[in-house]
């Protein structure tokens, strides 16, 4: 397929159904999805032995499902010839892509996409050679033929990959010496301010070796505490000062907001007055696009649009989006009202807050802004019981297009290799090395994102984004049906991507009816309408 076309079949670039049985010989709940069918996505191709993990009491459709372990050993029995399974998964992946990384030395660099499939495929290698007795993969490793037409960097960069996997597998056999051997090799190859590779590898490297001292006792695994835990999801979920200067550059960001508000139009179109309640308004960016979309109809006039703002948190920043919201909708002559509902906790959240008005036509939008009470179900249930009880016209929602919750470390390890790769290295085309924005984002919150994903379990670990089936059943319960985008959303992602001079790098694909956004083939954001019925 090529880049930003739009596949007319409901095939879709989502997570193969995973088919790891846990030590009771079930599959993990989250992963039980008759209709989801044999689905591959961009890490496929790795898989090797799980670590211990404690059972949360979250809701069973977000249920981390395998039990508590008593050692490393009783589940390698249990999961056998570890080589085989890799070598039938990357050989599955690998059919995806249709055929392997085809790259002339002189011409455009490969992706960061290709260069850790590249790494899995010699990692692969690596386990299966009896000649890796020396663990670090050098460029002297016998299956040297993998590097052909490759350029030295990008040698060097698919041999980080392969130790950093290198280095995770020996953690899950407690072999905590010869990953911190490897690890310390992938630090004196990679660093915060390099290539993508380089990054990339540099926060996963940090985050295993702070899994190893976890493990082995040098490092706390009790728990940083409730709050610590809730300061790091506000601080991932709050608007911040980089976010709209990486919006400006990014088709990937514009894209999805861009058909994320059409689909809100779409939804109350024909109407006068306009209510939106807004579950994560962050700077606003989109509420001003909303009211452009919404003057510029020739058909039906906007009378009147009111926004509500819903929150726990940034009181004040999100009065201070009011304000701006305020002068922006007076430029544009829009009649214009807003409400923020600032609640302590969201139980306390109810319909009484939104101040609704029959003649209104009502929608919800919300853009990564569920995700976060994943871990905390009764207060996602309690929300979504309101957002039932008003009955809007539509509810959008975006989300990410990763699976960061499976109860096995490894999945997660590589969904996130393959998900902030991807951002990463759309990062490296939209913005300079030097950029402080950038540098921002990067080491405060990819880094606090692939820590916890990667070195926290129970409680502690909250980065939990699941996959579109996941939503799709938990809205279910609701009476939610997923409606179909119209082309219009589709038509607006393109052209937003189209404006940049990077935005053949963003594709765009179906599951369903949802739109699937991604970088360079990697799955990135979920852009998906809903309706009560």
């Amino acid at each position: 397929m090529k880049s930003n076309e739009i596949s007319p079949s409901n095939s879709s670039k989502g997570d193969a159904e995973n088919q790891e049985i846990d030590s009771c010989g079930k599959l993990p709940l989250l992963y039980e999805d008759a209709g989801s069918g044999n689905k591959s996505k961009a890490s496929d191709g790795f898989t090797f032995a799980t670590d211990n993990h404690q059972v949360h009491t979250f809701d069973a459709l977000f249920l981390d499902t395998t039990p508590p372990l008593p050692s490393y050993e009783h589940k390698m029995q249990e999961l056998a010839v570890i080589e085989s399974q890799y070598s039938e998964l990357i050989k599955q992946h690998t059919r995806a892509h249709q055929g392997p990384v085809q790259h002339e030395a002189s011409g455009p660099k490969i992706s960061t996409e290709a260069v850790i499939r590249l790494g899995g495929e010699r990692f692969i290698q690596s386990c299966s050679s009896t000649s890796s007795m020396n663990d670090i993969s050098i460029a002297s490793h016998p299956y040297g033929s993998s590097f052909s037409g490759l350029s030295d960097q990008e040698v060097k960069d698919v041999q980080l990959i392969e130790n950093l996997l290198l280095s995770a597998e020996k953690v899950t056999h407690q072999q905590f010496e010869r990953s911190i051997k490897l690890l310390d090799w992938c630090d004196n190859m990679s660093c915060s301010s390099g290539n993508p590779i380089q990054r990339l590898v540099h926060y996963f490297s940090k985050a295993l070796r702070e899994k190893v001292d976890k493990e082995t006792g040098r490092a706390s695994s009790c728990g940083s505490g409730k709050k610590d835990v809730e300061d790091l999801v506000r601080r991932v979920v709050s608007s911040n000062a980089t976010a709209p200067l990486l919006y400006e550059k990014s088709p990937l960001f514009q894209a999805g907001c861009f058909s994320g508000v059409q689909a809100l139009v779409d939804g109350v179109s024909g109407s006068k007055n306009v209510h939106v309640i807004d579950l994560s308004i962050k700077q606003g960016t989109h509420c001003t696009i909303l009211m452009q979309a919404l003057v510029s109809q020739q058909n039906c006039p906007i009378e009147h649009l009111k926004i509500t703002s819903v929150g726990t948190t940034s009181k004040q920043k999100i009065e201070q989006t009011g304000e701006w919201l305020k002068s922006f909708a007076e430029s544009i002559n829009l009649s214009f009202s807003y409400n923020a509902v600032i609640v302590e906790d969201m139980l306390d959240f109810n319909k009484d807050h939104l101040e609704l008005d029959p003649d209104e036509a009502l929608g919800v939008y919300t853009s990564y802004g569920l995700w976060g009470m994943i871990g905390q179900q009764d207060r996602l249930d309690s929300l979504m019981n309101v957002i039932k009880s008003i009955n809007p016209c539509v509810m959008v929602m975006s989300e990410a297009a990763a699976n960061l919750n499976s109860p096995n470390f490894v999945n997660r390890f590589i969904e996130g290799l393959f998900y902030y790769g991807a951002m990463f290295d759309s990062f490296e085309e939209c913005l300079g090395r030097e950029d402080e924005n950038r540098t921002i984002t990067e080491s405060m919150y990819f880094a606090k994102g692939i820590n916890n994903v990667v070195a926290s379990e129970g409680t502690e670990r909250v980065i939990r984004h699941v996959h579109i089936n996941v939503w799709r059943k938990f809205f279910a319960r609701f009476g939610m049906k997923e409606t179909e985008l119209s082309m219009s959303s589709l038509y607006q992602a393109n052209l937003v991507a189209g404006k940049f001079s990077n935005g053949s790098c963003c594709t765009f694909d179906r599951d369903g009816d949802s739109l699937v956004i991604g970088w360079k083939g990697t799955p990135i954001e979920y852009v998906t309408a809903w309706k009560f019925s």
